[in-house]
C-alpha cells in the first residue's frame, strides 16, 4: 500500500464548549492512553477530532475511525520513509517522469505492466540492455521506488560496489553475512554492469547473490553489454553463462535503443544557445 501524508483535520480553533473537570480527566487519561499504546498522531491529533466530533456532530464511531485513519496514515508514512531509505535510491526518479516523446522506442506497455510489480510475485527478474543514457538506471530506479511504496523491501547497488563489498566481505569472513544481506530484500536492482573493470572475484559473487536469489526473490539488472559478451566482462565464461542460465530463466529483456537522453539535453541546450545568440542555422 503506498503511503499518503496524513492530512490535518479542518477544525476549529478550539473546543466548542469548555470542559467540565470529569470531561478534563477523561480527555487526559484517554490521551495518555495513547500515548502508552504509541500511537503519537492519535494523541496529537485527539483535541481536533474531539472538536469536529462536536462541530460536525460525528458518531463515536466516525470519530475513532477519523483519529485512527490519521495514526494509519502517519505510520504508513514513517514505514515507506524507512523502506527508502533502506533502498538506498541514487535519486528521486521516477516511472511517471519518462519522456516517452524524447524516446518513442520506449515500450510503454511493458514498462506500465513491469510497474504492476507482476514480476515480483513471480519472482522473476528484469534485464535492461542498451547504450549509456537511454533510461535503463531511470526505469530501475522508477521500479525500485514502485516496490518501496508498496511494502516491499528494496535495495539498490551498483555491479561495481556489489563486488566490491563482497571482496571485503571475503577477506573479513563475512562472507555468510553479506549473502544473507543480497538474499534478504524482495527486489534487488544491479546497476551498471559493464561499465567499469571488475575484480578477479567479481563473477562469483555476482554468481552467489542472483543463484540464491533464482526462483525466489527478483533482480533488476542493467548492462550496456549484450548478453553475448558477459563472459569478457566477468573475466569468466562459464560462470557467465550459469549466472545468464539463472536470471533468464524467468525474465523479462528490455533491450534499449536511442540517443542518450544527456547528448540529446545537451544539443537542446547548445541549439538554445546559438538562438539566443544569434548564431542558429
Amino acid at each position: 500500500m503506498t503511503a499518503t501524508t496524513a492530512p490535518t483535520p479542518a477544525l476549529g480553533s478550539r473546543l466548542a464548549e469548555p470542559m467540565t473537570g470529569d470531561q478534563a480527566a477523561l480527555y487526559q487519561r484517554l490521551r495518555a492512553h495513547l500515548t502508552y499504546l504509541k500511537l503519537p498522531t492519535a494523541a496529537e491529533y485527539l483535541p481536533q477530532v474531539l472538536d469536529a466530533a462536536r462541530t460536525e456532530q460525528l458518531s463515536a464511531t466516525a470519530a475513532i475511525e477519523r483519529l485512527l485513519d490519521l495514526e494509519v496514515r502517519a505510520t504508513e508514512d514513517r514505514r515507506l520513509a524507512g523502506r527508502l531509505r533502506f533502498a538506498s535510491l541514487p535519486a528521486p526518479w521516477t516511472l511517471e517522469d519518462l519522456d516517452y516523446d524524447a524516446s518513442p522506442a520506449l515500450d510503454r506497455a511493458l514498462i506500465n505492466d513491469l510497474a504492476s510489480l507482476r514480476f515480483l510475485q513471480q519472482a522473476s527478474n528484469v534485464l535492461l540492455i542498451g547504450p549509456p543514457g537511454v533510461g535503463k538506471t531511470h526505469i530501475a530506479i522508477g521500479l525500485a521506488r514502485k516496490a518501496a511504496e508498496a511494502g516491499y523491501r528494496t535495495y539498490f547497488t551498483t555491479a561495481a560496489d556489489l563486488a566490491a563489498r563482497c571482496h571485503r566481505a571475503a577477506i573479513e569472513g563475512r562472507w555468510a553475512t553479506t549473502m544473507r544481506f543480497f538474499a534478504g530484500p524482495t527486489l534487488l536492482v544491479i546497476d551498471e554492469l559493464g561499465y567499469l573493470s571488475l575484480p578477479a572475484d567479481a563473477a562469483a559473487a555476482l554468481f552467489q547473490v542472483i543463484s540464491q536469489r533464482h526462483l525466489k526473490t527478483s533482480i533488476v539488472l542493467t548492462t550496456n553489454r549484450g548478453i553475448t559478451s558477459w563472459g569478457s566482462v566477468l573475466g569468466d565464461e562459464m560462470v557467465a553463462a550459469a549466472m545468464l542460465d539463472r536470471l533468464l530463466d524467468r525474465s523479462v529483456v528490455m533491450h534499449l535503443e536511442g540517443d542518450s537522453y544527456r547528448l540529446r539535453s545537451h544539443h537542446a541546450h547548445a541549439q538554445n544557445l546559438r538562438k539566443a545568440t544569434g548564431h542558429a542555422h
